[in-house]
């Protein structure tokens, strides 16, 4: 079974009176052990699609399903055990808390689903990312390429089966970005996640699985390596 299933699913916006389809029949799954890389231009549909796969947006028409849970079926509090259980987000501009450690920042989402064994999956996974000895360090203190390990570090704290990844090296210079594309590959291999990134650089996609490639709001290609 798919990780994620998305099943011609397509979503509409209205701003100012006016219709805007930001995707239109778009089928796609994504399987554990998967690394697939959306590109296109601004405006295609990339993050659209991310928001409709983390459950943080849903479909006008269609089906997502995660894990083979429909997203659109679930209360509030549904959606949020599903995030909190299923998926982890990775964002260009890294969204850590500067007021809290690193090992504070990776344990917050156990923290807040009651796990008692917070701080020790956290350390765990900060030696993962090779941060092992940075615990106790505040965020500003750290690198680009280390900030971005801090925020994998903590979308995995979870184990997660789908981890969603938007323009992770954007903010990264190009050597930093590929130890970061490189942990992504490595994770899910090891972690068999179903991992989705999206990306303006094709360069970047290259380490992928799967090219997945939109243009105003339909895939246009999907290419399997």
């Amino acid at each position: 079974m798919a990780i994620l299933s998305l099943q011609n699913v397509s979503k509409e916006y209205f701003t100012d009176g006016q219709s805007v389809r930001a995707l239109q029949g778009v089928t796609l799954e994504v399987r554990a052990g998967e690394f697939v890389a959306l590109v296109g231009r601004s405006g295609c549909g990339k993050s659209t699609l991310l928001n409709l796969a983390g459950a943080m947006d849903f479909p006008t028409m269609g089906t997502v399903l995660i894990g083979g849970i429909p997203t659109a079926g679930l209360d509030d509090t549904g959606q949020t055990k599903l995030r909190r259980e299923k998926v982890g987000f990775v964002f260009q501009s890294f969204q850590l808390l500067h007021t809290l450690t690193v090992v504070e920042n990776v344990e917050l989402p156990l923290l807040l689903s009651g796990n008692p064994g917070a701080r020790a999956e956290a350390v765990a996974r900060l030696k993962w990312v090779e941060l092992e000895g940075l615990d106790e360090r505040m965020t500003h203190q750290l690198s680009g390429g280390q900030m971005q390990r801090v925020a994998i570090a903590r979308a995995l704290v979870h184990s997660p089966k789908l981890l969603l990844a938007d323009e992770p090296t954007g903010n990264l210079d190009t050597a930093t970005g590929t130890v970061i594309l490189r942990l992504l590959k490595r994770l899910t291999r090891e972690q068999q996640t179903a991992t989705i990134m999206a990306t303006h650089s094709l360069e970047a996609a290259e380490i992928c699985d799967t090219l997945v490639r939109l243009r105003d709001g339909h895939i246009e290609e999907i290419v399997r390596r």
